[in-house]
């Protein structure tokens, strides 16, 4: 079977494993539910993970080929027991080498680091959605840059993994202006970005494509994405979509701001 391939909303630093302070207590528990739902939503276990992240760039696509990859602690003054977070999933050194043939095959420049960790991206979010860390996973970097039409490019080359029973989740924020959060107007202009992003991808493959090179175009674009490292996990994994169809399957309001989750196929 084909796997899915989804993006979503990674919360703010390790949050679904504190004491939330920065809010209501219960900002992130719709979205850790969502989370913990995507096992049972698949067609079945993957084989492994592959996972964009918008914690990592690289001059070039970089995929972390460790076996057993660390955790890497990218979050700054959070309580000291999210310092001492585990999540142990083992990497695969033989899919970091598919995906560097299959990034060679369309003539995609990438790279290999065997010693970078897991980033908060990667291990805070699949932490919640697989506890028990047994799935391979493996982690793709961003291209410096930030072209959009690139990474649809890197989606596209890695799109024959999705047969092979490799789930691809790009992980970010649909929105993310850190000086937007809690910001009165902040609810009006992220909807009308999320309402734009949710019929973009639902458009016919063609039109889809056109829309999210041309993201900055959409309504509130800026305001809702002054840098778009959050925003660019979503075009690998349209890009790896092909023909599919996708489709927002997650909405809701965190810390005065929308955000969403989007699944192809």
């Amino acid at each position: 079977m084909k796997q899915p391939a989804l993006y979503f909303p990674h919360g703010g630093g390790p949050c679904f494993f504190m004491e939330w302070t920065m809010g209501p207590p219960d900002t992130w528990d719709r979205l850790a539910d969502w989370l913990r739902g995507i096992p049972a939503s698949l067609p079945e276990t993957p084989a492994a993970l592959l996972v964009v992240s918008a914690h990592w760039e690289e001059p070039v696509a970089t995929v972390m080929s460790a076996a057993r990859p660390p955790l890497l602690y990218d979050y700054y003054g959070f309580p000291p027991q999210t310092y001492a977070l585990e999540w142990g999933a083992p990497g695969s050194p033989d899919l970091a080498a598919r995906v560097r043939r299959l990034l060679g095959a369309a003539g995609i420049d990438s790279a290999s680091n065997a010693d970078r960790g897991f980033d908060h991206g990667v291990f805070i979010p699949l932490k919640v959605a697989y506890p028990e860390p047994r799935i391979p996973t493996v982690q793709l970097s961003l291209r410096a840059g930030l072209d959009p039409s690139e990474h649809l490019a890197i989606g596209r080359a890695l799109a024959p993994l999705r047969e092979e029973n490799v789930l691809i989740v790009g992980s970010g924020m649909s929105y993310h202006n850190m000086r937007g959060f809690m910001a009165p107007r902040t609810r009006d202009v992220s909807a009308a970005f999320d309402d734009w992003l949710a019929a973009a991808v639902a458009s016919v493959p063609e039109e889809r494509d056109q829309a999210l090179v041309h993201w900055a175009r959409a309504p509130a674009a800026r305001q809702c994405h002054p840098r778009e490292e959050h925003l660019l996990p979503l075009m690998v994994v349209a890009g790896a979509a092909g023909a599919d169809g996708g489709q927002r399957v997650f909405r809701d309001e965190v810390m005065g701001a929308i955000v969403s989750a989007v699944r192809f196929a």
